[in-house]
């Protein structure tokens, strides 16, 4: 049975719809940064989560190849996820799409070294015949965060971050975003599947105490 981080981690990966307070470890991720509109076709988010699916599948595929990388696990390749701000502004202004920073990521088995992803984003680029120079080795230790399971579109996403910023006020807590800690999601659904009024996204905030 392959090893399904969203089942074994459920209190990261599918945390109720009301807030609730986790300290999140450390993640290795492989990441491409950018900037602009999510939702433009063939736009440089769309060709970064093709570069992030070649190399997570070249690493869950490397089983059937002659490289073999030590500790390695099956595994079902985890969900999408991206850390998202905008220059200038506190909070985030859904209109203005095209003025998105991201960091799209895909986490990675522990078992992943720089030197195996190094093969891999190689080995990734030779079999698609994709650029995948501009993919990143990540390392975000999130710790202590804020977060709840978003259902519908993400437009909507500031009715949820309001419930989280009520249940921070509650319980003696703020919101600890700053250039190194981001907002996060965790994209539970395929946008490409799920209806908008079904998607499941995780949203997290960095906190401290007050």
């Amino acid at each position: 049975m392959a090893f399904d981080f969203k089942k074994e981690y459920k209190e990261f990966y599918l945390p109720k719809e009301k807030p609730g307070i986790v300290t999140v470890p450390s993640v290795h991720y492989v990441a491409v940064e950018g900037v602009g509109n999510p939702n433009e076709e063939g736009g440089a988010y769309q060709q970064a989560i093709s570069v992030l699916y070649a190399i997570a599948y070249t690493i869950k595929m490397s089983k059937k190849g002659d490289h073999r990388m030590e500790g390695y696990f099956d595994f079902v390749v985890p969900p999408l996820e991206g850390f998202w701000w905008q220059e200038g502004i506190s909070g985030v202004d859904y209109t203005n799409k095209a003025g998105f920073h991201w960091v799209s990521v895909i986490r990675l088995p522990d078992f992943v070294t720089r030197e195996e992803f190094d093969w891999a984003v190689e080995e990734a680029a030779r079999k698609k015949g994709i650029d995948c120079s501009s993919a990143k080795f990540l390392t975000v230790d999130e710790g202590l965060c804020v977060q709840i399971m978003h259902i519908g579109s993400y437009d909507d996403e500031p009715v949820s971050v309001a419930k989280m910023d009520a249940y921070l006020e509650e319980k003696g807590y703020v919101n600890d975003i700053s250039d190194t800690r981001l907002h996060h999601e965790i994209y539970i659904s395929d946008a490409r599947k799920v209806p908008v009024e079904k998607r499941k996204t995780v949203i997290r905030h960095p906190i401290r105490k007050k």
